[in-house]
């Protein structure tokens, strides 16, 4: 229990000395589970919103959360700039890379997604100025969420090609981290296995200067802010790979870096965004997948809940789960 307090703490202030004195001041009078909390919205001129068990709040001065307050805390351009300067450690330049593509990755595998006004040249976003918002979007590990799926995607040689469907923000990618961490280390049933990660948006592993912030397993490789189509080959080719993973697959590209690895013997662990078999198969890019049978277990989601499978499929889309 101590033990638990102690990383809980650890977590909560890798999030909290990023924010603004006013905001952090706020949250600290709080009284909330830090594990339910998803987002922190600020917005210039607008109340500081949090994303809380799933449901949106407006956060006041002395932290409750309401759904519509009376006196909520606003957001100041003074609390982005403050934000901005813990974030970078005072060194924005030093981050200009990732801030043109719209978020920054913390310590604690936590995101940081920054809007404002996007500085333009040939054709590519080069930087961003006058950043007036920013969303923190909280890495929350849950250990034992892939436990009950575990039985439906493993056969005698290895793990089946498996795609997780889901709607945003109904926790695909945390159940893909789990599955990943699982396989790698392996049960008191199966071996673990090499496992390739393309973390194309960083959200998998969540590395920070090269090093994952969060537990892969221990023979686990991942290729940070790659893309996935390039990525899912570059592995095959160097890393000898059992298993590839990959987070919202879905372009042309995807698909034919998805055929390549699975010729070369590679077991696939993906993520796309939808609710039912039957819409991939309504998709340009996927039907093709779906129709040629190349996904064994479809894994879907249940909208509007958070991790909760609401069935499991074969490679036919007859349900094995729940029968």
């Amino acid at each position: 229990m101590e033990q638990r307090d102690a990383v809980l703490q650890k977590k909560k202030g890798q999030v909290f000395h990023l924010l603004s004195g006013n905001v952090r001041r706020a949250l600290e009078r709080g009284n909330f589970d830090f594990m339910k909390l998803r987002e922190i919205r600020m917005r210039v001129g607008n109340p500081l919103l949090v994303v809380y068990d799933g449901k949106e709040y407006q956060v006041t001065v002395d932290g409750d959360f309401q759904k519509s307050a009376e006196m909520p805390l606003r957001i100041s351009s003074e609390d982005i700039r403050e934000s901005l300067e813990y974030i970078s450690n005072y060194s924005m330049y030093a981050f200009e890379t990732e801030i043109k593509q719209g978020y920054l990755t913390v310590p604690g595998g936590h995101r940081v997604g920054v809007a404002g006004r996007v500085v333009w040249e040939r054709e590519q976003a080069k930087s961003m100025r006058y950043i007036s918002f920013l969303n923190f979007r909280l890495a929350h590990e849950v250990r034992g969420c892939a436990d009950k799926l575990f039985p439906y995607i493993y056969e005698k040689n290895g793990i089946f090609h498996t795609l997780i469907i889901s709607p945003p923000g109904c926790g695909k990618t945390t159940l893909l981290r789990e599955m990943i961490r699982k396989i790698s280390n392996g049960t008191d049933r199966h071996a673990g296995m090499t496992v390739g990660v393309v973390d194309e948006r960083s959200e998998i592993a969540a590395c920070y200067q090269g090093c994952p912030q969060n537990d892969l397993g221990r023979r686990t490789d991942v290729l940070d802010d790659c893309p996935k189509s390039e990525g899912m080959m570059m592995l095959v080719r160097s890393m000898a790979p059992q298993v590839v993973a990959v987070d919202e697959i879905g372009s042309r590209q995807d698909a034919k870096a998805i055929r390549y690895i699975m010729s070369c013997g590679v077991k696939l662990l993906a993520t796309v965004h939808g609710e039912t078999v039957e819409e991939m198969e309504r998709k340009p890019v996927m039907r093709e997948l779906v129709a040629d049978r190349l996904f064994e277990r479809y894994v879907c989601l249940r909208p509007g809940a958070v991790g909760e499978i609401q069935g499991v499929y074969d490679q036919t889309g007859k349900k094995i789960i729940p029968a």
